[in-house]
């Protein structure tokens, strides 16, 4: 029995890494190729939606991450390391739950931007937010074709781009066609923290 568990060792841990080198060089060329972007939902932020009269400048008033979700946004850029990515171009909503996820990546500045922004409160807004999304896609991709595009965004956003339901810290990695429209994804769930 001992030998039998030895040659399995022996023929599955060597499978095992070649599929992890394999993904990890998967996620971080295609990230480099000028077609593909890694959309992640914010990290655990305990609650629904966002109390009423909130403001988008004074945290505060928001819903926002709490000590897990706050672990889980670190886990997640240490995971993105470990993938090879070590830089990125990374895009926040100007809610502070993804500023606060997109900062702890630690991929470099991070750029606020309203395309970005829930319209869990106003779902009218998901059209036109859905093709502001694809332009910023677009002109990053073309501008910045070998740099990884990461955007750090809210549940609806994802949803309304690419038919999917993610959970807290999970990450789509999608691509595109030349004017920022989805193609297809790949789900990347949040690492364990």
């Amino acid at each position: 029995m001992k030998l039998k568990k030895l040659i399995t060792l022996l023929l599955v841990g060597p499978l095992l890494a070649f599929c992890t080198l394999s993904a990890r060089a998967n996620l971080a060329n295609e990230l480099n190729d000028g077609q593909h972007v890694l959309l992640m939902r914010h990290a655990d932020a305990p609650g629904y939606g966002d109390p009423p009269g909130y403001q988008l400048d004074k945290c505060a008033t928001q819903r926002n991450l709490g000590e897990k979700g706050k672990k889980q946004a670190i886990a997640i850029g240490q995971w993105l390391s470990s993938q090879g990515i070590s830089s990125a171009k990374v895009f926040s909503s100007p809610w502070c739950r993804c500023l606060d996820t997109a900062r702890p990546l630690n991929k470099g500045p991070v750029t606020i931007t309203p395309v970005l922004g829930s319209f869990f409160d106003d779902m009218s807004l998901e059209k036109q937010q859905t093709q502001d999304l694809e332009k910023l896609i677009q002109t990053q991709l073309k501008e910045n074709p070998k740099a990884p595009l990461i955007l750090v965004t809210h549940h609806v956003n994802i949803q309304a781009y690419t038919g999917k339901v993610v959970n807290v810290g999970d990450m789509v990695l999608v691509k595109t066609d030349k004017k920022g429209k989805y193609l297809s994804h790949q789900i990347y769930p949040s690492p364990s923290y």
